[in-house]
């Protein structure tokens, strides 16, 4: 028998007759205590598959990671802080951590800001539904072949061979001489040329939840400040800006983190190389083509106290805003 007929048979039979299994075994414990502890007990049953998930899934490679990456590269002695020292003073690591913040900063801005003006712009015009539609497709397609795409894009041919990529035909046709892009000396152009494959992905994203956000306020109030006397102006800065603000924290958050991970554009446009490299890019080179573990998980924990910041104040703000209601 094919072995692929038997993982099918496993997936489509055997997991959901394990969950029946177990929702009938929790059931039949919980006839074992009094009314009174059931009600308490019976959440703690239903998810405890979940919680052992997350044990075994996320909590223990964590703290896995954490403790390898105190470890020397074979893992058989414990060298304290050395790997965070290696990565604070090694130049290539340094480069990866200034790309990585000059993608936070650039692919956050460039994405909310931009994002948050189709918004506005398309939730007034009667093909909104199409203009969303051709905006947020790109993010439809994996960042694979999004940086493919943009190869093509950026792909030089050196001279008097003519030129296909369509950023350097275009210059051609302007009588422009071509440009070596994402191969310029100037390598903080490099990367944000990288930022722009995934800023056309992601803008999509960030217009779609602000736009919904959007829908949800009151047109009686915006109409109430126009009656008043407010320009468009005031209107967008006094109203419309403050009532969004929680869903720009929302996809700011989300994007920050998206940031911090990128690594497959970079992986696939240049390969780090150029000075494109960044955190994430740096972590797996490491622990794939160094053969060091514990450079790699140190990395990945320095990525780990990157975002939780992002996330406690994101969580912070949430409990704020239930408080208020």
């Amino acid at each position: 028998m094919d072995p692929r007929l038997g993982t099918a048979i496993v997936v489509v039979v055997g997991v959901p007759a394990v969950l029946i299994g177990y929702i009938w075994l929790t059931e039949q414990l919980l006839r074992a205590f009094g009314q009174r502890i059931r009600p308490r007990l019976r959440p703690w049953l239903w998810l405890a598959p979940a919680l052992a998930f997350l044990g075994v899934f996320l909590v223990y490679p964590t703290l896995g990671t954490i403790v390898r990456s105190f470890e020397n590269k074979a893992g058989t002695a414990f060298i304290g802080l050395d790997n965070y020292t290696w990565f604070f003073t090694n130049d290539s690591s340094l480069i990866a951590l200034r790309n990585s913040l000059i993608w936070l900063v650039f692919l956050t801005a460039f994405t909310v800001g931009v994002g948050l003006f189709i918004a506005l712009l398309v939730d007034r015009v009667r093909y909104e539904t199409v203009a969303k539609s051709v905006i947020f497709v790109p993010l439809a397609i994996s960042m694979v072949a999004a940086s493919v795409i943009w190869s093509f894009m950026y792909f030089y041919v050196t001279p008097p061979d003519p030129q296909v990529g369509t950023l350097n035909a275009v210059l051609e046709v302007f009588g422009i001489e071509p440009v070596a892009w994402l191969q310029v000396t100037d390598y903080a152009l490099n990367t944000i040329l990288l930022i722009v494959v995934m800023a056309w992905m992601w803008t999509g994203f960030a217009m779609v939840i602000l736009s919904a956000a959007l829908k949800g306020i009151n047109p009686e109030l915006l109409e109430a400040a126009r009656v008043d006397g407010a320009t468009e102006r005031q209107v967008f800065r006094r109203i419309t800006l403050p009532l969004l603000a929680p869903t720009i924290a929302v996809v700011t958050t989300t994007m920050i983190i998206t940031a911090l991970k990128a690594f497959d554009i970079v992986y696939v446009m240049t390969t780090g190389h150029f000075d494109t490299q960044v955190v994430a890019f740096q972590m797996i080179n490491e622990l794939y083509n160094f053969g060091h573990p514990g450079r790699a998980s140190a990395i990945a924990v320095i990525l780990l106290l990157a975002i939780i910041p992002v996330m406690a104040i994101n969580i912070r703000r949430f409990r704020a805003q239930e408080a208020l209601r």
